[in-house]
């Protein structure tokens, strides 16, 4: 599945084209490089998003093409979440 189909899927980020964006502009990294939004990616994978003040670390544990809200959140494990100044 591709990283801005997951983030979205997964809510993490709220549409796909914001996903595009913020990869685009190198604040996501794949397994330690930087992610495309056309990564592919695979379960185990890690991904390290910066936000604005905020850099989030997740583990891939699940990918489906769809789910609910409630569900979103068992498609990753949060590793760490880190505030920055």
């Amino acid at each position: 599945m591709r990283l801005d189909k997951f983030l979205k899927v997964s809510r993490l980020i709220k549409r796909r084209t914001l996903a595009k964006e913020v990869a685009g502009q190198g604040r996501i990294t794949v397994n330690g490089n930087p992610g495309k939004a056309s990564t592919v990616l695979s379960i185990g994978d890690e991904i390290v998003i910066k936000f604005a003040q905020t850099v989030v670390t997740i583990e891939v544990t699940s990918l489906k093409d769809t789910t609910k809200k409630g569900e979103a959140e068992n498609l990753y494990k949060v590793i760490s979440e880190e505030e920055v100044n």
